[in-house]
C-alpha cells in the first residue's frame, strides 16, 4: 500500500477543486483525510485544512535532525494512523527537512500498525503533495541559488519515490 505523489499544476488548473473532490469522496466513505498546506492563506481554501506545522507539530526552526513532537499513542498519533490520505498543498515553498521530519515521525507512529512499511516513504501512508515549482521556493536566509535548490523537496531523499502527476488544462482560461 502507500504512495507518494506530487500533483503539479500552474495557477488555474483547479488543484483546490481536485483536493476538495478527493477529500469529499474519501470522507463520504467515513475515511479520514488530513488536508494541510505550507502557509495559512492556502489552508483557508482546503476543507478542514490546517498548516502542516500545526497539524504535524513540525518545528519552525528546522534542520535535518528535527523531529515532530507527536507522542506514540497520543490522540494525534491515532488520528494520523487512521487517516487514509494526507494532502499537502503549497509544498514547493518550504524546506525539504519539513517532509523528511514528517517521514521520520510517520514511520515512528505507524510502526505499531498493520499498514506500516519501513521501506516506503511516510511509513506507507498515502501522501499527495502539490503546487507549482514556478511559484515560491523555500526562503533561505542569505542563501544562494544553490542553497535554495538544495533545500527544495525535489532535492530530498524522498523525491525518487514520488510519482509526479501533471494538470495541464487551465480551467479558468477555458471558462
Amino acid at each position: 500500500m502507500g504512495g507518494l505523489f506530487f500533483l503539479y499544476g500552474q495557477g488555474g488548473c483547479e488543484k483546490i477543486f481536485l483536493w476538495s473532490t478527493i477529500s469529499c469522496s474519501i470522507r463520504s466513505k467515513r475515511g479520514i483525510v488530513l488536508n494541510v498546506a505550507s502557509n495559512g492563506i492556502a489552508v483557508l481554501l482546503l476543507p478542514n485544512g490546517r498548516t502542516a506545522h500545526s497539524r504535524f507539530k513540525i518545528p519552525l526552526a528546522i534542520n535535518e535532525d528535527s523531529l515532530c513532537s507527536i507522542k506514540q499513542g497520543s490522540p494525534l498519533a491515532r488520528l494520523i494512523s487512521k487517516a487514509k490520505l494526507i494532502i499537502w498543498d503549497e509544498t514547493p515553498m518550504i524546506s525539504k527537512y519539513c517532509y523528511e521530519t514528517l517521514d521520520k515521525c510517520l514511520k515512528d507512529i505507524l510502526r505499531c500498525s498493520d499498514s506500516y512499511n519501513a521501506h516506503l516513504p511516510f511509513g506507507g501512508k498515502v501522501v499527495v503533495l502539490g503546487r507549482d515549482f514556478r511559484q515560491i521556493l523555500p526562503v533561505i536566509l542569505r542563501g544562494s541559488r544553490k542553497d535554495i535548490i538544495q533545500s527544495s523537496i525535489n532535492s530530498s531523499y524522498l523525491w525518487h519515490n514520488c510519482k509526479v502527476l501533471k494538470l495541464t488544462k487551465n480551467e479558468i482560461v477555458t471558462r
